[in-house]
């Protein structure tokens, strides 16, 4: 292969745990990354995509659906069971202007999206507002279908957000079935196009169950029934975890420093008999499909500790805030985590931990729980990259110059890899 110039030619050195990362500076984790290398749909089947195996600092071209061939027996595969959500509303003024509410999140803090999903007659909600100066304040929108009337109002700015106040009639019908019978796909901003048939199926995970995210967690999507059926031939076990993936998610790093950086911040589910394999179960590993589940994953972790260093301070539901991490203090070992967080859900008779998480992991995080990553391939300074960086060291500026010189296919409908964690 003749020799190229590297994309990452101007990046600057990255310091771990001799930097907090605050203060990195995103402008030190980029690439050229040329349009033609956005997948902009999916592949005929699922797990046809490559798969670039990162491991003890050497790479290997597969294809995905030869996965299992690359876990170990005896390990644990971690899957994110959220479902996507049909979130884009497409609205006029009686001009004929479009206006689009890309809904987001819950406007109360206090509630989570999955929970207002399940809102009947009204909600106020955050949305991305395409063509906001156009839409006058007080002016309401509607949108008609068959079966019912949507009206929308313009309430307030909310950072680059707006405030939403949806209401619909019949009053009974819940805004989780408005949005499936009138939203579109969610699909990400650097896809430029609608919608097509194929998305319906394709930018949801084969085992999503649970309605919240308005981004697909991407890494997920190769899975086919045969690459599961290949996995538990292995004597591999899977469980499962719940993160709703916001659009914070794409949300650009626009500070010099990560300091001035606010992480998004998301839902965690995780049930009872998860935390038991985490304990018991973990013989060769664990591999966390997606960033979202990695992020999961090692938010149990903060959850535990939290847990053992202020005892009576929790009854239902636990954050992680963006620099716990790096905060210090006492070192609280997996295991005791991990008990903690068991012991808590028998006292308070929970099946389940709910809590948020704003955790950013970057270069400098020392990682409890998960060993190995299932992932796409991500946007230059995006805080995903910083994950990966975190993850494998300054080489996944190779594994990145590997993927461009060899027609990986990037983001969400991209190509995948498994990367070993190096410690």
């Amino acid at each position: 292969m003749p020799q190229t110039k590297s994309r990452f030619s101007t990046l600057l050195p990255i310091f771990g745990d001799r930097m907090h990362p605050k203060e990195l500076s995103i402008a030190s984790f980029t690439y050229a990354l040329p349009n033609d290398r956005i997948a902009q749909h999916p592949l005929a089947k699922r797990d046809a995509s490559k798969l670039l195996i990162y491991r003890d600092g050497k790479i290997q071209d597969e294809e995905f659906s030869h996965i299992a061939d690359h876990l170990p027996a005896d390990s644990l595969i971690v899957f994110n069971t959220t479902r996507v959500v049909r979130a884009r509303l497409q609205l006029h003024r009686s001009t004929g202007a479009a206006i689009e509410v890309f809904c987001t999140d819950a406007a109360d803090a206090s509630k989570d999206f999955a929970q207002t999903l399940q809102q009947s007659k009204e909600v106020v909600i955050t949305a991305f507002v395409g063509n906001a100066k156009r839409w006058k304040n007080d002016e309401v929108l509607e949108l008609h279908h068959e079966a019912f009337t949507l009206r929308a109002t313009k309430i307030a700015p909310v950072h680059d957000q707006w405030h939403i106040h949806l209401c619909w009639t019949p009053e009974t019908l819940s805004f989780a079935e408005i949005l499936e019978q009138l939203g579109k796909v969610p699909l990400p901003p650097y896809m430029s196009r609608d919608e097509e048939a194929d998305d319906n199926e394709r930018y949801q995970t084969i085992f999503a169950k649970t309605n919240g995210s308005v981004a697909a967690p991407t890494a997920g999507l190769h899975f086919s029934e045969e690459v599961i059926t290949s996995i538990n031939a292995k004597r591999i076990t899977t469980g499962n975890v719940t993160l709703h993936v916001g659009a914070g998610t794409f949300k650009p790093v626009k500070s010099v420093t990560m300091e001035n950086h606010e992480m998004h911040r998301e839902q965690i589910i995780v049930h009872r008999d998860l935390i038991d394999l985490l304990l018991h179960q973990n013989k060769n590993g664990i591999t966390a499909v997606g960033t979202t589940a990695l992020r999961t994953l090692e938010s149990i972790y903060w959850f535990g500790r939290q847990l053992v260093l202020q005892p009576g301070q929790f009854r239902s539901s636990l954050f992680v805030g963006q620099w716990e991490p790096y905060e210090g203090g006492p070192d609280v070992p997996v295991p005791v985590a991990l008990r903690a967080i068991a012991e808590w859900m028998r006292e308070y008779n929970l099946q389940e931990v709910t809590g948020f998480t704003q955790i950013l992991i970057a270069p400098g995080y020392r990682f409890r729980i998960v060993n190995r990553l299932v992932t796409n391939f991500h946007q230059p300074q995006s805080t995903l990259l910083l994950l990966v960086a975190a993850f494998i060291g300054d080489d996944y500026r190779k594994v990145y110059e590997h993927a461009l010189q060899h027609n990986y296919r990037f983001l969400s409908y991209g190509d995948s890899s498994l990367l070993w964690r190096n410690d």
